[in-house]
């Protein structure tokens, strides 16, 4: 069975993650196709908007945890190269210049929780949750804190990772980690909905917003704005190109 199924419509490359009788729970090989179909899809020309979801009931487990066996000290190399891996995953959506939205179809949990919000945008099914239960397993949610903590205030981040408890969809809009909560049976349809709109976006406006965007999020006020500055003066040439 192919880990990743990937279908374009129109200008947007629906990449699904397909390992339903696990949840989506990320292996080694469902990471990797992960990473490779987002970079892909970012440098196809045919492509102007990425949506990821999963397939079955469930958006994503988080890391497959029978892997686990082989993640010990003493396989270390091992151990860094799923670390690096993983890293490398969360890191591609914001640096990637095309945008990216995940409908979240179930569960989103640890890992998959970290895909769900790493996306430029995110449309969540009314019946989903999201939670960062690694806690309740005696580990930490090491890679996708650094994100987390970027979205949400420090106290309701604080509390998704220690505490471990899932949080409904409403709970999740209510704390700025989707754009929007929609019925299960409307979710595909209201997030190519809003990957279409993305799609119909001046193509280099979109990007070096998302470029922008990601680069002033974590600067001094002053800073931000000479990147803003110096972006400003540059997309005067847009329209005379």
């Amino acid at each position: 069975m192919n880990e990743l199924l990937v279908e374009d419509r129109g200008a947007v490359r629906i990449l699904t993650m397909n390992r339903p009788e696990k949840r989506n729970a990320l292996n080694t090989a469902l990471t990797r196709a992960l990473l490779e179909g987002l970079r892909a899809a970012d440098a196809a020309e045919s492509v102007a908007c990425v949506l990821l979801t999963g397939a079955g009931q469930g958006f994503c487990a988080g890391a497959d945890l029978s892997e686990f066996k082989d993640l010990t000290p003493e396989h270390r190399q091992r151990v860094e190269e799923r670390a690096e891996l993983t890293m490398q995953l969360q890191l591609a959506f914001s640096t990637m210049a095309k945008p990216v939205v995940t409908a979240i179809n179930g569960a989103a949990m640890g890992g998959g929780a970290g895909l769900a919000i790493a996306a430029d945008l995110a449309v969540m099914a009314e019946s989903a949750k999201i939670g960062y239960p690694e806690t309740r397993h005696g580990i930490v949610a090491a890679i996708v804190m650094a994100n987390l903590v970027r979205q949400v205030g420090r106290k309701q981040a604080f509390e998704l990772v220690a505490l471990g408890e899932p949080i409904d969809a409403k709970q999740a809009l209510a704390l700025g980690m989707v754009n929007r909560v929609v019925p299960d049976r409307d979710l595909l349809s209201s997030a190519l909905l809003v990957a279409d709109k993305l799609s119909n976006v001046d193509a280099r406006a979109l990007r070096a917003t998302k470029q922008l965007f990601h680069e002033v999020a974590d600067l001094p006020l002053e800073e931000a704005l000479l990147r803003g500055r110096e972006l400003n003066k540059r997309m005067r040439a847009f329209h005379r190109a």
